[in-house]
């Protein structure tokens, strides 16, 4: 089946495009040109986009969850659900985020996201991310301090081996003993490390780097803080090429000028926007749970009894939107740190995260307030708004 997209906006990495269409055969995007070359092609569907943006389908690479399900729920319906949500919010793929848990919750949620059949008209499951449980307790956030554990190779083996090729990230604190080993088997797996609720120091942070890792998870958070005389891992994190860094853009986990110190230091190239999300995503105020703990959401804070935060209520449609209207980035740019910079950074760029000759049809269409209207996920339309 042939489809043409015509009459939009289309925003690559680089610029925004206009008075060009793209053709989609069989979920791929065949062809970029000028609208009139159209004229004589042969097609079976034309969508009006109405001058409308046409972008790349965001990735977020680090959500827990939405709409009240959790990855944790090891169900065919919770991955439904959040996969839903996703969609609605221009998310056309994501990884499963996995909290810190018991060994064998880990292991039950790894199997069902191994086992679940992606859907036709939903966002598309594509890997894991493993958040722990290999942490620094001083830094541990809202992952429960019960299930942490210092690095394991033999389990991290155990854990990617039952993974069928899914497990795509593993977050670590790379100061821990035995890290680096766990560091070079992921490496040698081309599985990324990331580091995260780390209490490194820069010397032990840039050693991580070194030895493969490539990630900087939710960037600030979770992490020893910055200082003149210890930089630590945010030094790293924001000095190194090598390194991506996960920023969650709700204007709750960070302070705006925080925001701008990454965008001057890595560049619109390195920062990838991430939800964060837990299971309140998408629902009112009130009490939930993330890893076995109580969450209490209030004006879409989502924290621990203890006051420390708990993940966030945030979708990437609003995380773009935040660096268009609260830091003046340009639209294509904002795009690209939900898309593009997502899928370098789990090695699948050359399938998705761009409007591309040969890449995936993993479609949105959004309007100037960045609201989407249409998703198209393998090239099949599904329309959210008139």
């Amino acid at each position: 089946m042939k489809v043409l997209v015509k009459n939009v906006n289309i925003v690559t990495p680089y610029e925004i495009i206009y008075g060009h269409g793209v053709l989609i055969e069989k979920g791929v995007i065949k062809r970029i040109d000028k609208e009139e070359n159209f004229k004589r092609e042969n097609v079976d569907n034309v969508i009006d986009g109405q001058h409308n943006f046409l972008a790349p389908g965001f990735i977020d690479i680090h959500n827990h969850g939405n709409s009240g399900y959790d990855f944790m729920d090891s169900t065919e319906e919770a991955i439904d659900n959040i996969a839903d949500f996703h969609l609605q919010n221009g998310v056309t793929s994501f990884l499963g985020t996995i909290i810190t848990s018991s060994c064998e919750d880990m292991k039950k949620a790894i199997q069902n996201i191994v086992d679940y059949k992606n859907k036709e008209i939903k966002s598309k499951i594509i890997g894991i991310h493993l958040e722990g449980p290999f942490f620094s307790m001083e830094k541990k956030g809202a992952q429960p301090a019960k299930h942490i554990k210092g690095p394991d190779l033999n389990g991290i083996k155990e854990l990617e081996e039952l993974s069928n090729g899914m497990l795509k990230v593993v977050s670590i604190a790379p100061e821990l003993e035995g890290a680096s080993s766990v560091i070079r088997y992921l490496k040698s797996k081309n599985i990324i490390s990331a580091m995260a609720h780390s209490n490194a120091t820069f010397e032990q942070a840039k050693k991580g780097v070194h030895e493969g890792i490539t990630l900087a998870t939710h960037l600030y958070n979770g992490m020893r803080s910055f200082s003149h005389r210890e930089p630590g891992i945010i030094g790293v994190s924001l000095t190194d090429d090598r390194v991506y860094c996960e920023i969650i853009y709700d204007r709750i986990h960070l302070h705006d000028g925080s925001v701008d110190i990454a965008l001057r230091t890595k560049g619109v190239e390195k920062i990838i926007l991430v939800s964060d999300a837990m299971r309140a995503a998408g629902l009112d105020d009130g009490e939930y749970e993330l890893g076995g703990q109580k969450v209490l959401v209030k004006k879409g804070e989502a924290r621990l009894e203890s006051g420390a935060l708990a993940g966030s209520t945030l979708n990437l449609r609003d995380a773009v939107y935040n660096m268009v209207y609260k830091k003046n980035v340009p639209i294509h740019e904002a795009v690209r740190m939900a898309s593009l910079n997502s899928a370098k950074a789990i090695g699948v760029d050359n399938k998705k995260g761009s409007i591309e000759v040969g890449k995936d049809a993993d479609l949105i269409l959004f309007d100037r307030e960045i609201n989407i209207l249409a998703s198209m996920v393998g090239g099949k339309t599904i329309w959210l708004k008139n």
